[in-house]
C-alpha cells in the first residue's frame, strides 16, 4: 500500500455499469475502478495514480443532449465510456433501475445483446431539469460480455 509520500492509499473511482444479464435483460449496479499503480504515464511526467484499462481502438464523440430530449428504448451501440461533463441525464434499465447522472459521474455502457420484453430493449435516458447535458462518450471497439457486471477494476 502506498504512504503519503507517494500519493497515500490507492484511490478507487466510482461508475455505473448498465450490462445485459443472461436472460438478456438490461440491469446497473455502481463499482469502481480500483486498480491504480501510482507512476508516470512516460518517464518525464511525475507519477499520478492510473488505472489502465485493456488496450483497444477506440472513437470520442462530445455530446450535447438538449433539455427535454429523451432516447426512447435502444441498446448502447458498442460499450461506451460515458463521463458527464455538465447537467443531469437519466438512465432506465429493463429490470426497472433509474439512476440519474449529473457532472463527474462516469458509466459504462454496455447492454448489448438484450431480448426485447414489455416494450423494452436495452435502456431509456434522456435529460434532467433546465440545462442541457455535456457528456464525453468514448466508444470502445470490443466485443461486449454478457452478465459480467463490474468487470473494470
Amino acid at each position: 500500500m502506498a504512504d503519503q509520500q507517494n500519493g497515500g492509499p490507492p484511490p478507487t473511482m466510482p461508475y455505473w455499469h448498465v450490462y445485459t444479464d443472461a436472460e438478456g435483460v438490461s440491469r446497473q449496479e455502481r463499482f469502481a475502478l480500483s486498480d491504480f499503480t501510482f507512476e508516470g504515464i512516460d518517464p518525464q511526467t511525475a507519477p499520478q495514480w492510473n488505472d489502465k484499462q485493456e488496450p483497444s481502438k477506440a472513437n470520442v464523440t462530445f455530446t450535447v443532449l438538449p433539455v427535454g430530449w429523451v432516447g426512447q428504448w435502444h441498446e448502447n451501440p458498442r460499450p461506451q465510456w460515458i463521463a458527464i461533463l455538465s447537467g443531469r441525464w437519466f438512465v432506465e434499465t429493463m429490470d426497472g433501475t433509474r439512476v440519474e447522472m449529473g457532472p463527474g459521474e462516469l458509466m459504462m455502457g454496455e447492454d448489448q445483446n438484450t431480448r426485447a420484453r414489455d416494450g423494452r430493449k436495452g435502456h431509456l435516458s434522456g435529460t434532467v431539469g433546465t440545462e442541457p447535458c455535456t457528456m464525453i462518450v468514448t466508444g470502445l471497439d470490443v466485443t461486449p460480455t454478457v452478465n459480467q457486471p463490474g468487470r473494470f477494476k
